[in-house]
Order: structure tokens, then C-alpha cells, then sequence
């Protein structure tokens, strides 16, 4: 009908600002690939919005790494503790055993002190649940949170995010609170340490399945990417020769207002409500944790302009946070599913509002994966044009809920037009905060026993 004709129009108004060109995306990857070289300056980096942090990660796996390895992850209410065998005959990672243990509300915003005695303690546990604890094994330790590295096993709190608050632990070393918590016990020790970015792991965690694997990515709650840098580039480390695995925290592309011309009114109300305001502005308009509420935020605009619903809205489309990012993955499975959460949303629908639900899901959701796209062909076009090839073949390995939830064809077909010289494999990874982590205390170590020898 006529009706439902000037509806759609009216819709696709509305979606329009969602909707990149490839020229936009072209230009939005040139902008960041400018932002990876400020990141990377000496004097550039302080004031550089992509932060470009060094993570003395010098190699990945060259399929020689063996032994058995502990790993202990917390990047958020939960933490977990992992035995790792690397079978260098088998060339595989294997997961002995793990386990999971809860941070408490009152541990996430109590001391420093007590967050790491509780680690330590259910690492105790673990340990002799696997009769371990006469073993000295060496540890890589994920810990999702903005830190400064200043060595393999050195690492310093930036800030806090994530709803933790402990107090005594920003601008100090995690690896020095961890090894300490762990001596006041005293019925056991850890062996080398070395910390590990969650996008890292997830490189390395590929990596020796396949030894192409350069660069590590991450859609989930939020997004990072990582990726094999050349070490002359890495102006912040000593040294000219080799490379070094630089972690991006994308994330950040955009806090100086380099995004404003693609960020739309939508954007910025997600923005302006989140508890870090004018932090993270790329990262706002791709993960998870915010790709639900810019759908819902659209629905209420579209329901206030009698445009879905026949102006009425629920309680549930009112609230903040009701409209889950895991919901816009199962509205793309179909018309049915949309019905139903629909309906369980509270919302009085006709098949027409299910259609142009699921057409704003489709279109956040792929802006999402062609903004994705166009931040990785930056790293594959430099990681190419640094080694000076026509052609580059290399694998991302990939991690995330989002990434893997969502349809990833629209992100890998946005990328070969991005990167048009570039040969990209995307292999999903099998735990990279847990697996991945063993993995880059192997490579160290196997590293030191090189650099010792040359010595």
C-alpha cells in the first residue's frame, strides 16, 4: 500500500547516517592508519588517541614451543585459572583442566590487596586440585584492563574500567601485586610471568596452528585489535632489529573528534549516557555492549514518529539496556524470531514493524562489521607496505561474541574491497585469553633461551 511505501521511505531516512560508502570507509581507514603512526611516535604518542602500547611480544609460535604452562585469566566478574600442555611432537595446545571462580562485588570495589589474595588463593586451589602446587610453572597472566607495559613481566595498571574499583592498584605493577599475594601465602610459586593482552592471546592461540597468523582482533563487548609490527617503527623500545606484536586499543579512534562527520545523533546519545562519555567513540559504535542499546534508541525515535508500533511504546523498549545486542543476532536469524521478541518485548505489532525491526538490526549491525573491516585493512595494507610486497597472505585470528554471533560474510567482503592486495584467512580462536596466554609464555621463553644462548 501507499502507506506502507512512504513508511519505508520514511525508515530508510532514518538509516541513512548508518550507511557507509566505500569511499567513507576508505577515508575512515586512512584516517587510523595516520592515528597508528602518532600512536607509535616518541614525542606523537602522549597525545595520540589509538595508543599503539609496545607488548614485548617479539614472535609467534614457530611450532618448537613445548611444556606444560599455567594461565590465569580476569578481565571481568569471573575469573579462571587453566593448566596448558604444549605438545611439540603433536603440534597442539591442549587444555589439561580449568576453573572458574567469581569476583564478588565487594572484592571488585574493596583493596587491591584482597582482590589479588583471592586470586591467589583460588589458584592455590586449583593447583592442588591438580596436584600441581609442588611444581614451579610458568604463568601467562590475560588481564583485560588498560595497562602500560614495560616488559614482558611488567606491567602497570592505567585505570580501571569494567565496573572493578580496587583501591591501591592503578599506576602500580600487577605482576609485582599477583607474585606478592602469592609469597604471603607461601604454599606455593609461580614461575616466569608474563602478561598478555587479550587481543595477543587471541593472536597466539592461532598461531600455531597456523604460523601466518600476524594479526589478533577482538568483537565481543568491546573491540582491540593487535599485529606484528617492525621493531625500527616502535620508537618507545630500544632496539631497530626484528618485531614486535604492538597492541592498537582501537578502540580509543575518534576521541579527538576524527569520527564526528560518521557518528550519528544516535551515537552520541549512547555516548553521552555510558560511564566513560567522549572515551571509546569507535568502539561505542561496534561492540556488543553497545550495539543493542543503539538499535533500541532508533526504535524509540521511529515509535515517537508513529513510525513503528502505532506509536506505542513499551516499558521494556523505554528502559535503557533492555534491548540486548544478543537479540539484533537472533531478529537476523528471521521474521519468527523477531515476532516473538518482539512480543516478549511487550511491543503491540504489526508484520510491517517486524520487516523494519529487522532492517535496522541488519543495518547497525553491518555498519559494525564494515567500520570493523575498514580499521583491519589498515593493518594488513601496513603490515604489507612495511615489507615492502605486492601481495600479502596472512590470517586474523578472531575472538569475540560478536564477531562470532553475527553474520562476519558482510566484515571479510568489506575487507577484500578494503584491501584489495592483501590475502586474508580469518581463523576463529580457541581460547586465546587461556590457551593463547600459555602460548606467549612459551614463545618467551623459548625467546630467552635463544637470547641467552646468542649471548
Amino acid at each position: 500500500t501507499v502507506d506502507q511505501l512512504t513508511r519505508v521511505e520514511e525508515v530508510e531516512k532514518y538509516l541513512e547516517p548508518f550507511q557507509l560508502s566505500l569511499e567513507m570507509l576508505q577515508e575512515v581507514s586512512a584516517r587510523l592508519r595516520k592515528d597508528l603512526i602518532r600512536g607509535l611516535g616518541k614525542r606523537s604518542h602522549h597525545k595520540a588517541p589509538v595508543k599503539m602500547l609496545p607488548t614485548f611480544v617479539r614472535a609467534t609460535p614457530d611450532g618448537t614451543e613445548k611444556g606444560d604452562f599455567l594461565a590465569l585469566d580476569l578481565g571481568g566478574t569471573n575469573f579462571r585459572v587453566l593448566h596448558v600442555r604444549v605438545e611439540e611432537e603433536e603440534q597442539r595446545v591442549l587444555k589439561m583442566n580449568s576453573q572458574i571462580c567469581a569476583i564478588p562485588k565487594e572484592i571488585m570495589l574493596g583493596t587491591g590487596e584482597q582482590l589479588f589474595d583471592h586470586i591467589a588463593a583460588c589458584l592455590g586451589e586449583f593447583l592442588e586440585s591438580q596436584k600441581l602446587k609442588g611444581q614451579t610453572l610458568p604463568l601467562g597472566f590475560t588481564f583485560s584492563f588498560p595497562c602500560e607495559q614495560l616488559g614482558i613481566d611488567k606491567s602497570i595498571l592505567i585505570r580501571w574500567t569494567k565496573g572493578f574499583n580496587c583501591s591501591g592498584v592503578e599506576g602500580k605493577d600487577v605482576v609485582k601485586l599477583l607474585k606478592e599475594a602469592i609469597h604471603r601465602r607461601g604454599d606455593y610459586d609461580i614461575g616466569t610471568v608474563a602478561m598478555v593482552n587479550d587481543t595477543v592471546g587471541t593472536m597466539m592461540s592461532c598461531g600455531y596452528r597456523d604460523q601466518n597468523c600476524e594479526i589478533g582482533m577482538i568483537v565481543g563487548t568491546g573491540t582491540n585489535a593487535c599485529y606484528m609490527e617492525e621493531m625500527k617503527h616502535v620508537k618507545r623500545v630500544e632496539g631497530e632489529d626484528g618485531r614486535m606484536c604492538i597492541n592498537t586499543e582501537w578502540g580509543g579512534f575518534g576521541d579527538d573528534g576524527s569520527l564526528n562527520d560518521i557518528v550519528t545523533e544516535f551515537d552520541v546519545e549512547v555516548d553521552k549516557t555510558s560511564i566513560n562519555p567522549g572515551i571509546h567513540i569507535f568502539e561505542k559504535m561496534i561492540s556488543g555492549m553497545y550495539l543493542g542499546e543503539i538499535v533500541r534508541l532508533v526504535l524509540v525515535k521511529m515509535t515517537k514518529d508513529q513510525l513503528l508500533f502505532k506509536g506505542q511504546m513499551s516499558e521494556a523498549l523505554r528502559t535503557p539496556e533492555q534491548f540486548e545486542t544478543k537479540l539484533i543476532s537472533e531478529i537476523e536469524d528471521g521474521l519468527d524470531n523477531t515476532k516473538k521478541i518482539l512480543t516478549t518485548l511487550g511491543l503491540d505489532w504489526e508484520p510491517v514493524d517486524a520487516c523494519v525491526v529487522r532492517l535496522v538490526c541488519d543495518t547497525i549491525s553491518s555498519r559494525s562489521a564494515r567500520l570493523c573491516a575498514a580499521a583491519l585493512a589498515t593493518l594488513t595494507n601496513r603490515i604489507r607496505t612495511n615489507r615492502k610486497l605486492d601481495h600479502l597472505k596472512t590470517t586474523v585470528g578472531v575472538d569475540g561474541t560478536v564477531y562470532r554471533k553475527h553474520p562476519t560474510i558482510e566484515l571479510q567482503k568489506a575487507v577484500c574491497l578494503l584491501a584489495p592486495r592483501c590475502d586474508i584467512t580469518f581463523l576463529v580462536s580457541e581460547d586465546g585469553s587461556g590457551k593463547g596466554a600459555a602460548m606467549v609464555t612459551a614463545v618467551a621463553q623459548r625467546e630467552s633461551c635463544v637470547r641467552s644462548d646468542d649471548e
